[in-house]
C-alpha cells in the first residue's frame, strides 16, 4: 500500500484537510516505529487504496520540540510515496520557508495554499505557477474550510502518487538541508517573483475585533464571559437532551429488557439489568451533551479564539512560570486530558513540559463534565446548576494557578514565548459535525471497555457475597466503603461515593455509571431523586470538588508516566493532586457545616 503523509506549520487548517479529504474515517494508531499516535485513515486515490498518516505541525524541520523530532524521525525511516505539505496563504511570507526545507529533501510533493480564500482580505496575491516553477512542485489554491479548489488539488494529488510507483526514504535530513542563509536567499527570489504583499495591513473584521477581545482591560472579562455562556448553553440545551435520552433507555429497559429476562435467574437478571445495562446506558445518555460540548469548543478553537485566550492568559501565566501554550493545553484539557498532555510536546524547555503536565490534570474534563451535570440537575435548581457547574471550571483555574507557584522553582523557564495570531473565522456547520464526530467516537473507543468494567465489578461487589442484601453495609462494596470513612468522612463523602470514587482512579467516566449501579440497587425511584434523597448539597459539592482534583484517570496516569520519561515525576503527580483534593474538599466541606449549611 502506498504512503501519503500530510505535513505543515500548525494553525494552517491541516487538520480540516484531513478529515475532509477521509470523510471523517481516520482512526489513531501508533506508527511502526513511532513511539506516538498519529491520525491515520485510507483513501482511494484512482481506484487505488493509499495510506494518508497526518503528521504533527510543525515549523522547522530543524526543530528541538519532540513534535519536531518525531517528524524528521517519520521523514528518515518511513518509505513515502507522496507528501502533502500545507501552508497558510495569507502568512505565506513566513511560512515558505519549510516549502523550501522540503524541496531540500527530494521528496514527491504537493504544495497546498490552504485559506487561499482569505488571501485577499488581507492584500496577498499568490501566482501558483511561477512559486511551482521555483519550488519544483505542484502549487495548488484550496479552501480546507469550504472545500474551493479540492478538484484540482485531488487530480494533482492523484496524478502524483499514480506516478510515483517506488517509495522514497529520506536518510538523514540534515545531509539534504542547506543552510539558512541559502534558504533565506531562495525564499527572498520566490518571494519577489511570486508572492505580493501590500506594505501595511488594511483594516479588516479580525483588527476590529481583536481591538476590544483583546483589550487589555476587558478581554479577560470578555473571555471568562464567553465560558460561562459555553456552560450555560451547554446546561440548557444539553440537559433536556440527555433527559429525553434516559427515557428512551428507560422504556427499552420497561418494555424490552425486562420482559425478555423475566424468566431468567434472578442473580442473571439483576447482572444484566441493575448492573450492566443501568451502568452503561447512565452513562450513553449524556452523549449528547459530549456532543455539545465539542461543538462549542470547535467554535471556540476554530475561530481562533483559542489562540487568543493563550495571549491574554500569558501575562498571568508567565508569572506562574508558564505561558500561553500552557493555558491552551489546559483548555484542550477540558475534552480529555490525554491529548492535551502530549500536545505538550510543542514546548522545548523541559521544565515548562513539566510544570505544565502537573496542571493540565485539573483540567475539568468531558468525563467528569458528565458526573457534574447529573449531580447538578438532580441537587441545584435550574437557576443555579450553571452557577454551580461554572464555580468548579474556575475552581480548575484556581488549582492551576496553586500548583504552579508552589512548583515553578522546581521548574524554572526561560524559553520565549512567540504566538501566530490567526484571523477570525466561523467553523462551516460540516467542520463542526466532523469535529465532535470525531471527538465523540474517539470518547467512546476508549472509554466504552473501561465503562463496562467498572460498572460490572461495581455490580459484583454491591451483590457479593451471596445472601446479604444488595448494596448494604454487608457486601464488599459496603466493606470497602466503610474502610475509607476515616479518610472521606471528613469530607462528607458517604461509603456508597467513596466506592464511586475508588473506581473512578480507572476512568472518570466510571463515576457516573458507578452511582447509577449503586444507587439504582437502593431505591425503585429515579436514580437522581434516589440520591438527592441521601446527600444535601453541601455533600454533592465536596464530592464534586474531590472528583474534580482527584487522581487523574489511569490513561492520563501512563500518559505522564510516557511523556516525562520519569516514574518519580509520575508519583509526585498523583500524590499532589489527592492531597490538594483533600484539602480542598476538607475546608469547603467542614467550613460550610461551620457556618450552618
Amino acid at each position: 500500500m502506498k504512503n501519503i503523509a500530510v505535513l505543515g506549520m500548525p494553525n494552517t487548517g491541516k487538520s480540516t484537510f484531513f478529515n475532509r479529504l477521509t470523510g471523517a474515517t481516520a482512526s489513531i494508531g501508533n506508527w511502526p516505529g513511532i513511539t506516538v499516535d498519529l491520525m491515520m485513515a485510507q483513501v482511494k486515490f484512482g481506484g487505488e487504496t493509499v495510506e494518508v498518516i497526518d503528521l504533527p505541525g510543525i515549523y522547522d524541520l530543524r526543530g528541538f520540540s519532540d513534535d519536531e523530532k518525531v517528524v524528521r524521525d517519520f521523514l528518515e525511516h518511513t518509505p513515502l510515496n507522496l507528501l502533502l505539505l500545507i501552508l497558510n496563504t495569507t502568512q505565506i511570507d513566513r511560512q515558505i520557508s519549510l516549502a523550501l526545507q522540503v524541496k531540500h529533501l527530494g521528496l514527491p510533493a504537493v504544495l497546498l495554499l490552504n485559506m487561499s480564500d482569505e488571501a485577499p482580505e488581507f492584500g496577498v496575491e499568490v501566482e501558483p505557477e511561477k512559486m511551482s516553477a521555483h519550488l519544483g512542485m505542484p502549487v495548488m489554491p484550496i479552501s480546507a474550510k469550504y472545500g474551493s479548489g479540492y478538484g484540482e488539488a485531488y487530480q494533482a494529488i492523484e496524478d502524483s502518487i499514480q506516478h510515483q510507483n517506488l517509495p522514497v526514504v529520506v536518510g538523514d535530513i540534515t545531509e539534504h538541508l542547506v543552510a539558512d542563509h541559502q534558504i533565506a536567499t531562495e525564499m527572498g527570489h520566490l518571494l519577489q517573483d511570486a508572492v505580493h504583499t501590500p506594505s501595511h495591513i488594511h483594516e479588516n473584521l479580525t483588527t476590529r475585533f481583536d481591538r476590544i477581545l483583546l483589550h487589555p482591560v476587558w478581554g479577560l472579562p470578555i473571555f471568562f464571559t464567553a465560558m460561562y455562556l459555553m456552560f450555560q448553553f451547554i446546561y440548557a440545551v444539553g440537559t433536556p437532551l440527555q433527559e429525553w435520552m434516559g427515557g428512551i433507555f428507560d422504556w427499552l429497559q420497561t418494555s424490552v429488557l425486562v420482559p425478555a429476562l423475566a424468566n431468567a435467574p434472578e442473580l442473571l437478571r439483576g447482572f444484566l439489568i441493575d448492573g450492566l445495562y443501568t451502568g452503561v446506558s447512565t452513562v450513553a445518555a449524556f452523549i449528547p451533551v459530549i456532543v455539545l460540548f465539542f461543538l462549542m469548543m470547535a467554535i471556540i478553537e476554530d475561530s481562533g479564539y483559542l489562540s487568543r485566550s493563550a495571549f491574554l492568559m500569558d501575562a498571568l501565566m508567565a508569572k506562574l512560570g508558564l505561558d500561553g501554550r500552557s493555558f491552551v493545553m489546559s483548555l484542550m484539557g477540558f475534552g480529555c486530558n490525554v491529548p492535551a498532555i502530549m500536545g505538550t510536546r510543542v514546548m522545548r524547555s523541559p521544565a515548562l513540559r513539566m510544570l505544565s503536565m502537573l496542571v493540565i490534570p485539573f483540567s475539568l474534563c468531558s468525563a467528569r463534565l458528565n458526573v457534574f451535570l447529573f449531580i447538578t440537575t438532580a441537587l441545584f435548581s435550574p437557576r443555579h446548576a450553571p452557577l454551580v457547574l461554572f464555580s468548579l471550571y474556575l475552581l480548575s483555574f484556581v488549582a492551576t494557578i496553586v500548583t504552579a507557584l508552589l512548583f515553578k522553582h522546581h521548574y524554572p523557564n526561560q524559553e520565549p514565548f512567540v504566538l501566530e495570531l490567526p484571523p477570525y473565522r466561523f467553523p462551516t456547520g460540516k467542520q463542526m459535525v466532523i469535529r465532535a464526530w470525531c471527538e465523540v467516537k474517539n470518547f467512546v473507543k476508549w472509554s466504552h471497555r473501561f465503562i463496562i468494567f467498572g460498572v460490572v465489578a461495581i455490580w459484583a461487589l454491591n451483590n457479593l457475597p451471596p445472601g446479604v442484601p444488595a448494596a448494604s453495609s454487608q457486601t464488599l462494596s459496603g466493606i470497602i466503603g466503610q474502610f475509607t470513612q476515616p479518610f472521606l468522612a471528613p469530607l462528607g463523602i458517604n461509603p456508597q461515593l467513596a466506592v464511586a470514587l475508588i473506581f473512578g482512579f480507572i476512568a472518570k467516566e466510571i463515576v457516573l455509571g458507578g452511582l447509577a449501579v449503586i444507587y439504582g440497587q437502593n431505591d425503585d425511584g429515579q436514580l437522581a431523586g434516589v440520591i438527592a434523597n441521601q446527600i444535601d448539597w453541601v455533600q454533592a459539592y465536596s464530592f464534586m470538588l474531590f472528583t474534580l482534583l482527584y487522581v487523574p484517570c489511569l490513561s492520563a496516569i501512563a500518559v505522564l508516566k510516557t511523556e516525562s520519561k520519569s516514574v518519580k515525576f509520575t508519583i509526585l503527580a498523583v500524590a499532589w493532586s489527592i492531597a490538594l483534593a483533600w484539602i480542598s474538599s476538607f475546608i469547603f466541606y467542614q467550613g460550610a457545616r461551620a457556618l450552618g449549611l
